[in-house]
């Protein structure tokens, strides 16, 4: 399976509707003058999803080897708006959880 198939998949799984792919686009994400994330967000537009019209996924290889990738997804409700905002948000939430374990 390819990468944006793996994308794909896991919108379909975690968020039960159907997803084509737009584009992909180049994010950095800098906090307190620090590089802290870069990558590629592809953007997928949703159809059947009760609250979101397009959703933001990116990965990373697994480190289990055959295990694929690792998603991550975030839908476009606000205050998501752009593939910038899914990433401050999940990299947020990534946060929250570190914290509070």
């Amino acid at each position: 399976m390819t990468y944006l198939e793996e994308c794909a998949r896991a919108i379909r799984e975690l968020h039960g509707c159907k997803c084509a792919h737009v584009r992909t686009v180049p994010v950095s994400e800098v906090f307190r003058g620090r590089e802290i994330w870069r990558g590629d967000v592809e953007v997928f537009d949703l159809t059947g999803h009760a609250k979101a019209r397009r959703a933001y996924a990116w990965g990373y290889p697994s480190d289990k080897p055959g295990d694929g990738w690792e998603i991550t997804t975030v839908l476009e409700i606000p205050p998501v708006d752009s593939p910038q905002t899914a990433v401050k948000i999940a990299i947020a939430a990534h946060a929250r959880r570190r914290g509070s374990s």
